[in-house]
């Protein structure tokens, strides 16, 4: 997934309009764009939104946290509508994941939905205890883990802190400790990193930027909070024409079994040819 849109799920205005964005995933949001007064309302409108929209493949919610009291209603409410995964925010350690997993195990059961086709992505970095527990996921054995994400709000709040991007618009070191924590979590499970959002949803230029640095590092993809953001993540984290021809020319030199190859004057060994083949797998990946 290179992007993935937030549609606050209370508002039907906004579900109108999602489905007409290029986003990757939509993600219906239960947690912070809902007022708590709206947090029922929401659960309903979320559940009818994924029953109508049944022929698009990448429908998420993102439930609240284990500590709300309101993560098993919204389990409750958007399973039976079979969304395909769960965006789990603020843990504070791997066991909140395996609560959720065994909560969807049983709702899965009880609705006649396919076990373990609801996948997860997790919010791994709104905490304080989730940064200084991330090895914990090296342990967990969760098939339904899908992909990490990191967020800096959340966490700025939890710390008493302020804006947690300097003048100049580059992470704090906090922030940036629990970014690359995240990132190379990530790739250690296997899974699809996502970059956290980008506030200002005006500056388009800074955007472009930030997912250029961002794809740079390792990251697959971001989430975004309006739809004029979706058409640039999508550019950013998806392979260009010469990328792509390049690693054609990378893997075909590699075809008759050298160690090592020369391309326009550059040497190129094994893990040159790896990075060349995940650019042609993401090339070729269809979208939804």
């Amino acid at each position: 997934m290179r992007s993935l849109l937030f549609v606050p799920a209370d508002s039907e205005r906004k579900l109108a309009r999602a489905g007409d964005t290029q986003a990757d995933a939509l993600i219906l949001d239960l947690e912070d764009s809902v007022a708590p007064d709206r947090k029922a309302a929401a659960r309903e409108l979320a559940a009818d939104y994924l029953r109508s929209q049944g022929g698009r493949s990448e429908l998420w919610v993102r439930i609240n946290d284990r500590g709300s009291g309101e993560l098993l209603r919204d389990l409750t409410a958007v399973v039976p509508s079979h969304p395909a995964g769960i965006v789990l925010p603020k843990i504070t350690a791997a066991a909140d994941i395996e609560v959720v997993a065994h909560y969807l195990d049983a709702l899965e059961t009880a609705h006649g939905v396919p076990i373990g086709s609801i996948v997860l992505l997790v919010l791994v970095t709104e905490t304080p205890a989730a940064v200084l527990r991330m090895h914990q996921l090296l342990e967990l054995e969760c098939p339904r883990l899908r992909a990490l994400a990191w967020g800096a709000e959340d966490l700025s709040v939890a710390l008493g802190a302020g804006d947690p991007r300097t003048a100049e618009g580059a992470w704090r070191s906090t922030y940036e400790h629990a970014r690359i924590e995240c990132l190379l979590a990530s790739h250690a499970l296997g899974l699809e990193a996502i970059d956290s959002v980008f506030v200002d949803f005006r500056d388009s230029d800074g955007l472009a930027r930030a997912c250029a640095a961002s794809r740079y590092d390792g990251f697959t993809g971001r989430m975004a909070i309006h739809p004029d953001q979706v058409a640039i993540i999508n550019a950013a984290y998806a392979p260009g024409e010469a990328e792509r021809q390049l690693a054609q020319r990378v893997v075909d030199a590699f075809a008759a079994g050298a160690g090592t190859v020369s391309i326009d004057g550059k040497m190129y060994d094994r893990p040159h040819l790896k990075a060349a083949q995940r650019v042609l797998r993401r090339f070729k990946e269809p979208r939804s």
